[in-house]
């Protein structure tokens, strides 16, 4: 007999522990909402694994990848916010309760704050997994450039990306030899990217090549690469090796759910925003430009300031704006819009005229427009009768006689 899982109810529920999602945590718990945080391996993300983070404010001494995201968790826990180590086993978005499982638990939350993330993509060579991260391999030259200065770096790629940030590594590193599949003179990346590297005199190209093997004891020293025409292996010694081939979004529990992109990104709105109400989605797993501590974390700020705004104009809307007790006239206007301002006043004569009668609510656009979002209004100003919680006419033309006789 399957077991039943337990259900537990919050306001918001964050998918991911990674920078983005820590910081949506800690301004959902400030604004006193109930939430959750569930990650699957390590709270911080691949953040964590970072050596030394010199381009995060505040931090001047450049500290672990560690020592920051542990401090975001304790923070977040001072406000409140409830972490689970579980994975997430399926996702329902849609409506208004979302829900969200795992093995053993059901949770339900008004609001789902996506932060999964996403993993480089590896080469599959030999030992691969047992350089990653601290012990030789990185996936990100703006983080642990520095640490490489005076040192012999490979790069395995050819793409902008790869040729871009193999550039900045020759900023610092002795030389930069950088690994390409293609015959001499043929790169993914743009031309410009392509003259400037073929010109830098710290990098030099080994053509036709991927990766066959990486060696070291305990920390990488030598990756081996293989002519894909001949075969012949080609060891080169290095202190560390930086893989560009491709970044994977977590996105595989939300396809079917959420818009994605080609490459599998989630695409949002400034707001953070996914296109399904009480949805937001934040940090590595959206299409993004630049992927850093910093941008996630700003990503958090906005998403889990948008959900406590989503969460509360719900809770108007549902209880005031479409009220049930009697019938409703709601006025949406943006009060920068002279006529539609002036027109307050003949509001207020049909609400002193119809005193007790009817409930009127007044929405203005100027600051936000959630509320009107929610009215599905072709045009702004408008007015909208309702009838028992439901809306029964739109009028977009500010005739007083007119709305009269449609209350």
């Amino acid at each position: 007999m399957a077991r039943e899982k337990v259900v537990e109810n919050y306001d918001v529920i964050i998918i991911g522990g990674g920078p983005a999602g820590l910081s949506a945590a800690i301004y959902a718990g400030r604004a006193r909402l109930k939430t959750l945080l569930l990650e699957k391996a390590l709270v911080g993300g691949l953040a964590t694994y970072t050596n030394e983070i010199a381009n995060y404010p505040g931090f001047p001494d450049a500290p672990k990848g560690e020592a920051i995201t542990n401090l975001m968790k304790e923070q977040a826990k001072n406000m409140g916010v409830n972490f689970k180590l579980t994975a997430v086993s399926s996702v329902q978005l849609k409506g208004e309760e979302k829900v969200v499982e795992t093995f053993r638990n059901k949770y339900i939350g008004k609001v789902v704050i996506i932060a999964t993330g996403g993993r480089p993509r590896t080469t599959g060579g030999e030992n691969e997994e047992e350089f990653l991260f601290d012990k030789g391999i990185s996936f990100c030259a703006t983080c642990d450039a520095a640490g490489n200065t005076d040192k012999h770096v490979v790069v395995i790629g050819s793409g902008d990306a790869a040729i871009e940030e193999g550039m900045f590594l020759t900023k610092f590193a002795k030389k930069v030899t950088v690994s390409v599949m293609h015959d001499e003179g043929i790169m993914d990346c743009n031309e410009i990217a392509k003259e400037a590297a073929l010109a830098n005199p710290k990098m030099e190209f080994i053509w036709n090549s991927v990766v066959k093997r990486f060696e070291g004891d305990e920390h990488l020293s030598r990756v081996v690469l293989k002519n894909v025409k001949t075969g012949d292996e080609i060891p080169v010694d290095c202190d560390n090796c930086f893989e560009f081939i491709g970044y994977l979004p977590n996105t595989e529990i939300f396809e079917g759910q959420l818009p994605l992109t080609r490459q599998r990104y989630i695409t949002v709105n400034e707001k953070k925003e996914t296109g399904i109400e009480g949805v937001f989605a934040i940090g590595d797993v959206t299409d993004k430009w630049l992927k850093q501590i910093a941008t996630a974390v700003g990503d958090g700020a906005i998403a889990g300031t948008a959900a406590e705004r989503y969460i509360a104009e719900k809770e108007i809307f549902d209880h005031k704006i479409m009220q049930c007790e009697k019938p409703g006239l709601i006025y949406v206007y943006n009060a920068i819009d002279a006529e539609s301002r002036n027109f307050l006043s003949e509001i207020e004569a049909i609400e002193e005229s119809n005193k007790g009668k009817i409930a009127v609510n007044r929405i203005d656009t100027y600051k936000s427009n959630g509320l009107a979002l929610k009215l599905e209004l072709d045009q702004v100003p408008a007015i909208v009768i309702t009838k028992d919680g439901k809306v029964t006419d739109k009028i977009y033309d500010l005739d007083s006689s007119l709305i009269s006789a449609k209350l």
